[in-house]
């Protein structure tokens, strides 16, 4: 389903309601080992199929007792229990088993007492210090139990997954084919790394390669199409190409209102796609514009570099994020302002600032941050955060206010 275009400049909350109820059917999925699943997005739920621990275990090394025999001073030791072991033995009133950590705990015990605890004397441990009923001992299903869903479908699979699933003897996981995503730059006034510059006109671009840095951080197989020249016939040709190979494709450049903005029109005239938004109230980034063809998506986003890489964070994450099948969303927190603040203008802004955390809180500033236009890609440098500044919210900021920020 796709939504109806909306006429002029949408609010960014407007914006942001339109691309989370997009809809696609992503389920383009394959089975993986799991030390090589790091990083893919899981397509099912892990459920588990035993109980863990199965047995009560001992937790550290010591000697597996009953508890009411501490307040004789003394308790024979009649056995040995090395973890991994098969044990007959049973601790019976006054009687101990020297048990070490990660074994099962003999029948008839119900506490671990632990080596430094206890002074060996003979075949005999005398009581030093004494602990409470259960102590040391790990119950049946501590780790998790039987049928338990351990990890949801939709979480990105981590270290601590693969160890999960190792422990469930699950070899190999189903999970979603990372999103294909197409990047380009247009302008005739841009060179590639490497391009001879012929004339001081020409700048050199950096947009799609930070892109594409930001879509493979962020789960994406990324197809770099490089710098194409604002030639109608060229890019219509590189666009087509691109979406009939990837799931989303990116450019950025000619969407706004320039004799040689050709984007725009391409997307709009030739690719069959259903526009879904054009132009939102923000600064960076005003003029975008998204289009969706069945489970894809062309995104053309603005030129400047500043521009072009925050409108792809807001933009372009949350669609790479759908078609990843990921349970994830843009990462916004509360932060403390350290200086003041005013927004120019009616837009929602986003603004590059410093983020530090004092006390266990977030607090942010502006120092070393350059004002100018939306091409400062350096303010993004560092442990960068972007301010959130809604259209309707306060103006200026103040010292002490607490305010929304992208992390990034």
């Amino acid at each position: 389903m796709t939504c109806d275009v909306k006429r002029g400049f949408i609010s960014y909350d407007e914006s942001m309601k339109i691309i989370e109820e997009l809809k696609v059917n992503y389920t383009k999925t394959k089975k993986l080992f799991i030390s090589d699943a790091l990083g893919y997005v899981l397509a099912y739920d892990i459920i588990a199929d035993h109980n863990s621990p199965a047995f009560p275990t001992s937790g550290m090394d010591g000697y597996a007792i009953k508890a009411e025999d501490q307040k004789n001073g003394q308790i024979q030791i009649i056995g040995n229990n090395p973890a991994g072991s098969p044990l007959k033995d049973e601790v019976r009133s006054e009687t101990c088993i020297k048990t070490f950590t990660g074994a099962l705990m003999p029948s008839g015990s119900d506490t671990l007492i632990p080596i430094e605890n206890v002074t060996v004397q003979g075949d005999k441990i005398i009581i030093n210090s004494e602990v409470p009923c259960g102590f040391a001992t790990r119950a049946v299903g501590e780790n998790y139990k039987k049928n338990e869903v351990l990890i949801k479908a939709g979480s990105v699979i981590d270290y601590s997954q693969i160890g999960v699933c190792a422990s469930l003897n699950i070899a190999q996981v189903e999970v979603y084919q990372k999103p294909l995503i197409a990047v380009a730059s247009t302008g005739s006034e841009i060179l590639d790394l490497g391009e001879m510059q012929t004339n001081d006109s020409q700048i050199r671009s950096s947009n799609h390669l930070t892109l594409e840095a930001i879509g493979r951080k962020y789960g994406a197989q990324v197809n770099q199409m490089g710098c194409v020249k604002d030639d109608k016939n060229s890019i219509s040709k590189l666009m087509n190409e691109a979406l009939n190979a990837n799931d989303i494709v990116v450019t950025t450049g000619g969407v706004s209102v320039g004799d040689y903005d050709f984007v725009k029109d391409i997307i709009k005239d030739e690719l069959g796609a259903t526009v879904v938004l054009q132009g939102v109230n923000i600064k960076p980034g005003q003029h975008i514009i998204i289009a969706q063809k069945e489970n894809k998506f062309i995104v053309g986003l603005p030129g400047f570099a500043y521009s072009s890489t925050v409108t792809f964070i807001l933009y372009v994450l949350p669609l790479l994020f759908k078609l990843r099948g990921a349970n994830e969303t843009l990462n916004i927190i509360k932060a403390v302002m350290d200086e003041s603040f005013t927004k120019k203008g009616d837009k929602t802004t986003f603004t590059a600032c410093n983020l530090e955390k004092v006390d266990g809180e977030y607090h942010l500033n502006f120092r070393e941050k350059k004002q100018g236009t939306s091409a400062i890609l350096t303010n993004m440098l560092g442990n960068a955060g972007l301010l959130i500044h809604n259209e309707d919210t306060i103006n200026p900021l103040s010292v002490g206010d607490k305010v929304d920020v992208l992390v990034v």
